[in-house]
């Protein structure tokens, strides 16, 4: 079943009325020629659907963002690359499936893939834990990361989690450790980075694989250090504040750009990437090639000293007197 947005009802109230003329003028002959309602009714449907997208705000942007059958890191391994292996383990026991990471081949050359993987049904959810990854997803993340910089080969990243598991379970296996060393470990790394928010990108669960040389964000992506229904509850004590709380955050693809945050956005299909799987995947592989090629000349000395500048030149603070 298709699950219908808020602001959505009226454009899905459209695209039915447009099928259902269509399918009459495909069983009755005595209806007349209504091609020509049929495309004024087009041209004003894809009207209102440019109006509604290109004016959502915080709130709704993170709807899109966990959109159901918006495509995941392991729908863009099909659309994109080829000859995908996946690599599983921590090596220290875990086995991490809220992280999938493996080699696979883009435009003939290898490539590093990691990226979170939130699940489609409910069995695969519960499985991959709504994408929300314990320390052993980051530590084998980590471990792919280094492998890729053994054999030179570039990494991408695929970011989509609410955040990190927050569970008990989780911190005493070392949740906030693991974190802090892939950020660590990951800026030195001598390959080039190249990471894209493809849905949400939440706080530490985000960054843990969100060090890159390039950050992209798919339009209708956010990414915020906490979750708009967690702000209200803190700040508020209200969680029906979530879409003052979006908006105070800035998550959305614009916002940060403008901060300087990100580099790049890559622009969805009219109505969104889950309307349209392959064509979102043609505009990220267009975005990866042109990035990867500009990433692999930079030499190796000042790829490094270019990442660290990048991320300490983000955020400001002014001192001011007592």
């Amino acid at each position: 079943m298709v699950q219908i947005l808020d602001f959505e009802r009226e454009i899905f109230a459209l695209e039915t009325q447009i099928q259902d003329l269509v399918s009459l003028s495909h069983m009755y002959d005595s209806v007349g020629d209504i091609t020509h309602e049929i495309t004024k009714l087009k041209k004003k449907l894809r009207r209102m659907k440019h109006d509604v997208y290109s004016n959502l705000k915080g709130w709704d942007k993170t709807l899109v963002a966990r959109h159901p059958d918006r495509p995941y890191t392991l729908d863009y391994l099909d659309l994109v690359f080829t000859e995908f292996f996946e690599l599983h383990g921590d090596r220290h026991g875990g086995y991490g499936p809220s992280i999938v990471g493996g080699v696979a081949r883009f435009d003939g050359k290898s490539v590093m893939i990691v990226g979170h993987q939130k699940g489609r049904d409910i069995k695969e959810k519960i499985r991959r834990n709504f994408g929300m990854s314990q320390p052993a997803g980051y530590r084998k993340a980590l471990r792919l990361m280094q492998m890729a910089e053994k054999f030179n080969m570039p990494i991408i990243t695929f970011i989509d989690t609410p955040g990190a598991y927050p569970g008990v379970d989780a911190e005493e296996k070392g949740q906030a450790q693991a974190i802090a060393t892939n950020m660590f470990s990951i800026i030195q790394l001598k390959v080039p980075i190249i990471c894209v928010i493809i849905g949400e990108g939440g706080s530490g669960g985000a960054l843990a694989i969100g060090i890159g040389d390039h950050i992209t964000m798919l339009e209708h992506s956010v990414y915020s250090v906490i979750s708009p229904e967690g702000c209200a509850s803190i700040l508020w004590g209200d969680k029906k504040k979530t879409a003052q709380a979006a908006d105070a955050l800035c998550i959305t693809a614009n916002d940060l750009l403008k901060f300087k945050v990100i580099d790049e956005i890559i622009r969805e299909p009219l109505g969104g990437a889950h309307r349209n799987h392959k064509q979102a995947a043609i505009r990220m592989k267009k975005s990866l090639r042109k990035n990867l090629e500009r990433l692999t000349q930079i030499p190796l000395s000042e790829l490094i000293p270019l990442r660290e500048k990048k991320f300490r030149e983000m955020g400001k603070f002014v001192e001011e007197a007592d």
